[in-house]
């Protein structure tokens, strides 16, 4: 039971991870802006920024616990409000369209443009460790929350999915003309059904946890 449990934490990070990250969408994007770099400068600023990005998700991996207790958020209202936040980000992945949660706006990209070291960003944040990863990854250690196991689980899925999209970034030329348009879109749109799925779960845990369903039930009905 316990081996299932944690087989499940893992896989649900792993696939949350993959799609909140999106390893080939940030290829893609990546190709356009290291266009000008060398060979060599185009490895040392994926390397940076994937480094950038692991070391801002852990820190919120780490420290999301007191996050909410600082602000007063109750993990009822974590699991509601990150199922809201990953359900919108499953359904621009299933439309393929891009919106602020997963990819980077008009005005940053022509920021990114203009900037001679994209590494922090618009590569470490927020294409990797964006809106919704960061969300992620703390919504999932507090569902995990008293269980070391299934929080390692969480990291360990979570650094699988940041070397993945090293290995993304560095063959991120040869992967966009091997897969095109068509092929990222089709990958895309099977982990954002994923998605939709795991939101979905994650705002119903979080309205029950809350006892609103509770406190509805117990609603006197009118006299008729």
């Amino acid at each position: 039971m316990a081996d299932s449990a944690l087989l499940e934490a893992f896989s649900v990070a792993l696939t949350t991870f993959f799609a909140t990250i999106g390893p080939i969408d940030v290829a893609a994007m990546f190709a356009i802006l290291s266009g000008d770099l060398t060979d060599r400068e185009r490895r040392n600023t994926a390397l940076r920024g994937v480094m950038a990005a692991g070391i801002i998700l852990l820190l919120f991996a780490l420290l999301g616990d007191w996050i909410l207790t600082l602000l007063g958020i109750s993990l009822a209202a974590l699991r509601a409000a990150g199922g809201v936040l990953l359900l919108l980000i499953g359904i621009e992945m299933v439309s393929a369209k891009s919106g602020g949660a997963t990819s980077t706006t008009r005005e940053e990209n022509r920021e990114a443009v203009e900037r001679a070291d994209i590494a922090v960003f618009p590569l470490a944040t927020p294409l990797i460790a964006g809106p919704g990863a960061i969300g992620a990854v703390i919504l999932l250690m507090a569902h995990a929350e008293g269980n070391i196991l299934e929080q390692g689980a969480v990291i360990v899925s979570l650094l699988l999915v940041l070397a993945l999209t090293l290995v993304s970034l560095l063959l991120a030329s040869r992967l966009q003309s091997a897969l095109g348009v068509t092929g990222m879109h089709m990958i895309s749109r099977v982990f954002g059904v994923l998605l939709c799925a795991l939101a979905m779960q994650f705002l119903f845990d979080g309205i029950a946890q809350s006892g609103m369903l509770s406190a509805l039930t117990d609603i006197p009905s009118m006299p008729g």
